[in-house]
């Protein structure tokens, strides 16, 4: 399998929930298909997302009850009045301010779930509906994880949210007995969960196809680790580090690094990887294979936890205090290479990189990631541009970063400081300028932008947030910060024609149309 990151190209980093549109955040119908005009008109080959799993705490993408399951409230509404699921009378009430500036995940949840439900009720009403040969078949390739993930959502809400190492034991071990019993018990919304998967996985096939038909390649993420409170461990608790009772043994977490002097406690169950080795590695694969059906590329998020993972005791205030635990990562990746025919993935390598991690990558020769936010702190030179490898793909900043003008402007009031710190931040500000050429504020996103397409990565990618030279106010996700994140929204009317002309020029002049 070639990869289609091997032609140089760019795209942009946008999650669906950030789409502008009436409703209280973006999801995958029209905004999703205008935004796909958007690139095509760009020049633009990539459209970027974070994962499109059901959200978890925080409203955070990243910690998911399913990693198998696609977000419900991405399922268009306005897609279900052609297929006579619903009427345009049912969004009488439905929040449709153009003033929401912010996505609303509440407010979305309580708008959406009764529409759902009535186009539930229509569906099951409709023996011949049109749509029922694509259930069948969904069902059909997706059975072995949609059914326990539709009980342990329905058990969820059954149980007020309480997470499911707190039901009762027969229902924590999955005794059989019992969840047969929860089956019959809660059948309906069984059966309305499964139904919203089947929505979800429709109308993403329209969308992917969509893309193509314009050039538009998709490319997703996986997070390496997945939650606690989740299907997928629930379902699997022998392929994690938990006790008889289903409880952590060990969390994970990162070391000290450029984004936390203290490291980062994330809490995720940690991997049993000499159990996942023995069958084959087939939840891992069977992850990347659902991946795979929905992208064409996947960034697989911190990648170094291949190599080695970073293992916290339970009951630890930060991650200073973990270990280092080594993975097969290598027959991994081969048996996922055998198994899918190739590795259509990016290796998210930022942080502490070990040449193991290096030879891992560059074995099977993964694209790794260059940010160059990180480019101008000393020692730091492989960031910079002009040494990108081809096989890369470059940033200005992620979904962790500021953006590039907050960035810049957080680099002028630090230099001003008579600290460690502040020297820093001048000798970082000194060799951006020289550099880039910058020196005002106003020019520094899109000076930057042009510097980072004129890299030899293969692939660029961008944010709107510095297309449209957005502030801080702006940013995606503050590592370490529970509450005021992933809510970005690209406002009504600003990618504009005009937008999409210049940046197309841009991607032109680069030779990446």
């Amino acid at each position: 399998m070639n990869s289609p990151l091997a032609r140089r190209a760019c795209g942009l980093l946008l999650h669906p929930t950030s789409l502008p549109g009436p409703f209280p955040h973006g999801d995958i119908g029209r905004g999703a298909r205008e935004f796909v005009d958007f690139l095509k008109a760009a020049g633009q080959r990539w459209w970027q997302m974070l994962p499109i799993h059901p959200l978890g705490g925080c409203d955070s993408p990243y910690d998911s009850p399913s990693a198998f399951a696609g977000n419900e409230l991405l399922v268009s509404l306005e897609d279900l009045v052609p297929l006579g699921l619903l009427d345009e009378q049912n969004f009488r009430g439905l929040p449709r301010a153009p003033e929401i500036e912010k996505a609303s995940f509440a407010l979305g949840r309580k708008a959406r779930e009764p529409l759902l439900r009535q186009a539930f009720t229509r569906f099951k009403e409709r023996s011949e509906h049109q749509l029922r040969a694509s259930y069948d078949e969904f069902l059909n390739i997706n059975g072995a994880w949609v059914w326990d993930y539709a009980l342990f959502m329905a058990l969820r809400e059954a149980h007020e949210f309480r997470p499911w190492v707190k039901w009762d034991a027969a229902l924590r071990h999955r005794d059989p007995g019992a969840l047969d019993l929860a089956k019959e018990n809660y059948k309906e919304d069984v059966l309305f969960y499964v139904f919203c998967q089947f929505l979800f996985h429709y109308q993403w096939g329209l969308l992917r196809n969509y893309a193509a038909e314009r050039g538009v390649l998709l490319m997703g993420d996986i997070p390496m680790f997945v939650s606690h409170d989740s299907a997928d461990v629930w379902a699997n608790q022998r392929l994690f580090f938990l006790d008889e009772n289903g409880e952590r043994t060990v969390q994970a977490g990162v070391p000290p690094d450029y984004f936390s002097e203290d490291g980062q406690l994330w809490g995720n169950p940690l991997y049993r990887w000499e159990v996942m080795q023995a069958d084959g590695y087939s939840w891992w694969i069977d992850r990347l294979r659902r991946e795979l059906y929905k992208f064409d590329v996947v960034r697989l998020d911190h990648f170094i936890a291949l190599s080695r993972y970073w293992e916290v005791p339970m009951g630890a205030s930060d991650a200073r205090g973990g270990r280092y635990v080594d993975v097969p990562g290598h027959d991994f990746l081969e048996r996922a290479h055998q198994k899918l025919g190739g590795l259509p993935l990016v290796a998210e390598d930022l942080g502490i990189v070990t040449h193991e991690v290096e030879r891992l990558r560059d074995h099977f020769s993964l694209p790794g990631m260059k940010v160059l936010q990180f480019a101008f702190s000393p020692g730091a030179e492989s960031y910079l541009p002009h040494n990108h490898p081809v096989n890369s793909v470059a940033y200005l900043g992620t979904h962790d970063n500021g953006t590039t003008r907050g960035w810049f402007e957080s680099l002028l009031a630090r230099s001003t400081r008579d600290t460690e710190e502040g020297r820093a931040a001048q000798i970082e500000l000194h060799r951006m300028k020289e550099y880039t050429g910058v020196e005002r504020t106003a020019d520094v996103s899109a000076r930057l932008i042009r510097t980072l397409l004129a890299s030899p990565a293969n692939t660029v990618i961008v944010t709107p947030q510095d297309l449209l030279d957005q502030g801080d106010e702006h940013r995606m996700n503050v590592p370490g910060v529970a509450v005021g994140n992933w809510t970005y929204r690209v406002g009504p009317g600003l990618l504009s024609a005009e937008l999409a002309a210049d940046l197309r020029a841009i991607t032109v002049a680069t030779e990446r149309a």
